[in-house]
């Protein structure tokens, strides 16, 4: 569907205007009109006044996109039918196999706190009731991804936002990767982007962390808990930090630690968590990078932490299932958001960055030695 020339004259010369966007030239864009100009005044505003001014000429026929050219950095305006924009439909019901995923991803769960079948898959249906004894262990992780999810589902309704259901993506490696969650509508601003965005990981942080704290603190109810090896912590530059903060001089190389589980449990949903926080396509970080710093900035950020999780591959499996994930299904691009010029306030850019840093501490691998003298020297 092509936009009339007689409907472009009147974007030109009634909608468009010198107080808001000037226009020098247009050209076809994807069934409608990117308008090339000059941006007057802030952008908020002048995209609030063309949209007015273009639903009393044309009523809802057409959607309005202030955004920036990727060529020379510089403002555009872009104009489409509303046809253009419908939702595509799906051959199967989305609930439907959002559910079912849902299912597979409880089984995995339950499986990756059952360490005895871990070794021979098939030998799980005729064992059954042990999957029970994972129980506990899922239901922290599970509780860590509701919440995760929870953040996201509360925000995007107070922006305004439609979000799909949420896609539960199941894992061998630690019982799932969290979720994959579409954005169904047209975001507004780049500030409303972030807000939901960031608002899973903030939350599935906040909680794991409290209950990773408290798995130190608190003795196993068994009175031997888990018994791991010393060099696990190297795993995690947050989780090392903060088992050699409280633990001390019990931490050292080689040396068997007695925990609580819930310090693997809540460590294992940080790290879907952080997973999920990686700055690549439309992962929740990926999100969080364009609306901070733009979409040119966010493509580059996708290619390096694409790049840099291959790498990683060569020496972790999990890595390897991220980057088939998203390289297959959440490289993006975003869609575009209704106006995507105007910065968001500070207060919102410095919860992403934290977001995109706690990610980071619980991927980095915790570099020093657990010995008395490391965080001394250090």
């Amino acid at each position: 569907m092509r936009i009339p020339k007689e409907t472009i004259d009147i974007l030109k010369d009634q909608v468009f205007a010198f107080d808001t966007f000037f226009v020098t030239s247009q050209e076809p864009y994807e069934g409608g009109v990117l308008f090339k100009g000059n941006l007057r005044g802030q952008a908020a505003r002048s995209y609030e006044k063309i949209s007015t001014r273009m639903q009393n000429k044309f009523g809802d026929q057409y959607k309005l996109f202030l955004l920036i050219n990727p060529e020379d950095d510089k403002p555009v305006a872009v104009v489409v039918p509303k046809t253009t924009l419908q939702p595509e439909t799906t051959a199967v019901p989305e609930w439907f196999a959002a559910g079912a995923f849902g299912l597979v991803t409880v089984f995995t769960l339950l499986l990756r706190n059952v360490p005895s079948l871990q070794s021979n898959l098939l030998s799980t249906f005729d064992n059954l009731n042990l999957l029970l004894d994972g129980l506990p262990g899922a239901f922290v992780t599970a509780l860590l991804l509701g919440l995760h999810e929870f953040g996201h589902i509360l925000v995007a309704k107070s922006t305004g936002v439609k979000l799909g259901v949420p896609f539960f993506v199941p894992s061998w490696q630690i019982g799932s990767f969290g979720a994959i969650t579409r954005i169904k509508s047209i975001v507004p601003k780049r500030e409303d982007l972030l807000k939901v965005a960031a608002a899973g990981p903030l939350a599935g942080f906040s909680l794991g962390f409290v209950l990773f704290l408290l798995g130190f603190i608190l003795p196993p109810s068994d009175g031997i808990g888990v018994v791991v090896d010393a060099s696990v912590f190297h795993e995690s530059f947050l989780a090392g930090g903060v088992a050699k903060l409280l633990l001390g001089d019990a931490l050292k190389e080689g040396t068997p630690i007695s925990l609580n589980p819930l310090v693997i449990w809540a460590w294992a949903g940080l790290l879907i968590n952080a997973i999920n926080s990686i700055p690549a396509g439309e992962l929740d970080g990926g999100r969080i990078s364009l609306a901070i710093w733009g979409r040119k900035a966010s493509s580059r950020f996708t290619a390096v932490s694409i790049a840099l999780l291959g790498i990683s591959s060569l020496f972790n499996d999990v890595a390897f299932y991220w980057v088939v994930l998203i390289f297959f299904l959440q490289r993006g691009p975003i869609s575009p958001l209704s106006e995507e010029i105007t910065d968001p306030d500070g207060k919102y850019v410095a919860l992403g960055v934290l977001v995109l840093i706690l990610g980071l501490l619980v991927c980095l691998p915790y570099p020093f030695p657990f010995t008395d003298e490391s965080i001394t020297n250090f």
